[in-house]
C-alpha cells in the first residue's frame, strides 16, 4: 500500500507526529494530490503503514473534520470533503499561530444570497485544541462528546428497532406517518413534557425534527430575513448563530452574566435562548428574566425559539420548567432532542409548535423530509419510551453521570484552582470553566497539555466576535466533558493538565515571576 502524504518531511519540522500526520494529508487535499470524495485510508492501515497507533491517526483524522477538510460517515469510512470544502475554510486557518490563507473559487457559481451568506460565514475564532501525540497509547479528552458508548444499552435499543423494521416490512414504507413523524412518539413525548416539563401540549403540538438544529433552521428561515432583526446570546451555540446570519437578517448578540442572558427591549422579531441551562456556560436563567423576555414577546408580537438541549441531565433534583410552561400566549417554540440521551449520531428531535406557525413550519419542512426520516428508529423510540426502558436507561446513566459531575468539579477545584475557576450549574454534560490568567498564558498551557495528552473544547468558539454587541474580546474559557469518561480517566486528565502546568513553571526564566500553580 503506497500513500500520497509527505508524513516523515512534516515529521521532521514539527516533531510530533499526529501533527505531522494532520499537516500531511491537509497539504495533499489543498495541493489537489487528494480529491473531492476520495476515500482515504482506514485508521488501522495508516498507522500500519507509518508505525502509528490508531488513536494518533484518528485523532489526525479528527483535527481535519473540525476544519471541514474530510466528512466521516459511520461505517463508511473518510472522505476528502466534497466541492463545499473550500468554502468551509476559505477563512484564514490558524494552526500554532501559523496562518494558511484559502482561496475560494465560488465567484461563478451564481448562487443565491442565501447561499453566498453560507459560504461567508465566521469559522470559529481559535482552531480546534491542538490534539496530541503524547508517548503514551491514549489521550484524555474531555472534549465534550456525550454519553460514551458503554452508557447506553445497544443491545436493547437494536433489538427495539429490529422489531419495528419488521413491522414495516422488507420495503420500509412509511404508510400512515405523515412528515411531522411517527403519531406514537408524538404522543409519548407530548406525555413526557406534560409530565415532566410542566408544557401543556398534545401529540398535533409536536413535530419530529432530525435533530434540533433543523427546527432551528427552518424556523430561522421561516421568520428571518434581511431587514429583520434577531436576538441571540453571547456566547451562543455555534449552529444558532449560524442559522441566522444566513437569512440575512441582523444579529443582536445580547450578553449573559450569573443570570443568563439580559433581557432589554430589543427591536427584534426573533430571539433564541437556552434558559434552562444556557450553552455554554450552564447558568439558568432566573425567574424574573423569564416573565420578562415573554413581555417582551408580546409587547413586540416576537416570537422566542426555546432551545432545550441537555437539561435531562439534572443533578440538584427536579428539571426546570422551561420557559414554555409559562407561555400563555403561544409566543414560544420549544425544540427538544434526544442526542444528548442516546447518541449524537440518533438524530431524533423535536418542537412544539405554536397553532399559527404549524402550518408553514410542515410545508418548510415537508421540503426537506416529504415522508418522515427514520420512522422505524422514531416508532422504535415510542416503543421504548411506553414499555420503560427510556425510563430504566435514563434513570441509571444519570446515577453515573451524576457522581461523574462531582468528580469533575471537585478535581477542578482541588487540583486545577489556580488556572481555572468552574460556572456553577447543577445540569448538562459539560462543565464550563473560566481561565484564571493570561490569555498567552492560557495558548501555552493548551499546547503543553496536547503534548502532554489532556485536551478539552476552547470556549472561545461561542463568544460572538468583536462586531457583536462585545466591547472588548473575552477571556479565555473551556468546556470540560465527561459523560464519555471514568472517574479514573477524569483523575488522570486533571493530573495531567496540572502537571503541564507545572513543566511550563520550572520554564520560566526568573523565579519571581510566578507560574501557573504552586506545587
Amino acid at each position: 500500500m503506497t500513500s500520497p502524504f509527505a508524513y516523515s518531511a512534516k515529521l521532521a519540522d514539527c516533531g510530533s507526529k499526529h501533527l505531522a500526520m494532520y499537516l500531511a494529508i491537509r497539504e495533499a487535499i489543498m495541493e489537489g494530490t487528494l480529491s473531492p470524495g476520495e476515500k482515504l485510508p482506514s485508521t488501522r492501515q495508516l498507522a500500519a503503514l507509518y508505525g502509528l497507533s490508531r488513536g494518533s491517526v484518528s485523532l489526525a483524522y479528527e483535527m481535519l473534520s473540525a476544519e471541514g477538510f474530510v466528512v466521516t460517515g459511520v461505517g463508511q469510512g473518510t472522505f476528502v470533503a466534497g466541492a463545499d470544502w473550500e468554502s468551509a475554510t476559505k477563512s484564514a486557518v490558524y494552526l500554532n499561530g501559523a496562518a494558511c490563507g484559502i482561496d475560494a473559487t465560488m465567484e461563478d457559481a451564481q448562487l443565491t444570497k442565501w447561499g453566498r451568506r453560507l459560504l461567508d460565514l465566521p469559522q470559529a475564532a481559535h482552531p480546534p485544541i491542538p490534539t496530541l501525540e503524547p508517548e503514551r497509547e491514549e489521550a484524555i479528552s474531555f472534549v465534550p462528546s456525550g454519553l460514551g458508548p458503554e452508557r447506553f444499552p445497544w443491545q436493547e435499543w437494536k433489538a427495539e428497532v429490529a422489531q419495528q423494521w419488521k413491522s414495516l416490512g422488507v420495503s420500509g414504507h412509511a404508510d400512515g406517518h405523515a412528515t411531522e413523524g411517527s403519531l406514537e412518539l408524538r404522543k409519548a413525548i407530548a406525555g413526557r413534557l406534560r409530565r415532566e416539563r410542566g408544557i401543556p401540549c398534545r401529540e398535533d403540538d409536536i413535530v419530529i425534527t432530525s435533530g434540533s438544529m433543523q427546527a432551528i433552521a427552518l424556523l430561522a428561515q421561516l421568520l428571518l430575513e434581511e431587514g429583520k432583526s434577531a436576538v441571540i446570546e453571547n456566547p451562543c451555540y455555534a449552529g444558532i448563530r449560524n442559522a441566522v446570519m444566513t437569512t440575512g437578517a441582523s444579529v443582536i448578540a445580547e450578553r449573559t452574566d450569573g443570570g443568563g442572558i439580559v433581557p432589554r427591549d430589543w427591536e427584534a422579531s426573533v430571539l433564541f435562548v437556552t434558559p434552562t441551562r444556557h450553552f455554554p456556560t450552564g447558568v439558568v436563567l432566573s425567574y424574573e428574566r423569564r416573565q420578562a423576555l415573554l413581555a417582551w414577546a408580546s409587547r413586540r408580537g416576537a416570537w422566542i425559539v426555546e432551545d432545550d438541549y441537555d437539561s435531562d441531565f439534572r443533578w440538584g433534583g427536579r428539571p426546570i420548567e422551561p420557559l414554555k410552561s409559562l407561555d400563555r400566549e403561544g409566543r414560544v417554540v420549544y425544540v427538544g432532542t434526544f442526542s444528548r440521551s442516546m447518541s449524537a449520531s440518533m438524530r431524533i428531535g423535536f418542537a412544539v409548535v405554536p397553532k399559527e406557525l404549524m402550518q408553514p413550519f410542515l410545508l418548510a419542512k415537508k421540503l426537506y423530509d416529504p415522508y418522515p426520516t427514520g420512522i422505524a428508529e422514531q416508532q422504535a423510540l415510542a416503543s421504548w419510551m411506553s414499555s420503560g426502558g427510556y425510563d430504566r436507561h435514563m434513570r441509571k446513566t444519570r446515577r453515573i453521570l451524576g457522581k461523574l459531575e462531582q468528580k469533575l468539579r471537585s478535581s477542578l477545584t482541588a487540583d486545577l484552582q489556580e488556572l481555572f475557576t468552574a460556572v456553577p450549574s447543577d445540569a448538562g454534560l459539560h462543565v464550563y470553566a473560566k481561565w484564571e490568567g493570561a490569555e498567552e498564558d492560557y495558548r501555552r498551557l493548551v499546547e503543553e497539555c496536547a503534548r502532554s495528552g489532556a485536551i478539552w473544547r476552547d470556549g472561545s468558539a461561542y463568544d460572538i466576535p468583536i462586531g457583536g454587541s462585545l466591547e472588548e474580546k473575552a477571556p479565555p474559557s473551556a468546556l470540560f466533558g465527561f459523560a464519555h469518561l471514568s472517574e479514573r480517566e477524569i483523575e488522570e486528565g486533571v493530573r495531567r493538565i496540572r502537571q503541564a502546568a507545572l513543566a511550563l513553571n520550572e520554564l520560566r526564566a526568573k523565579p519571581e515571576q510566578g507560574g501557573f500553580v504552586h506545587d
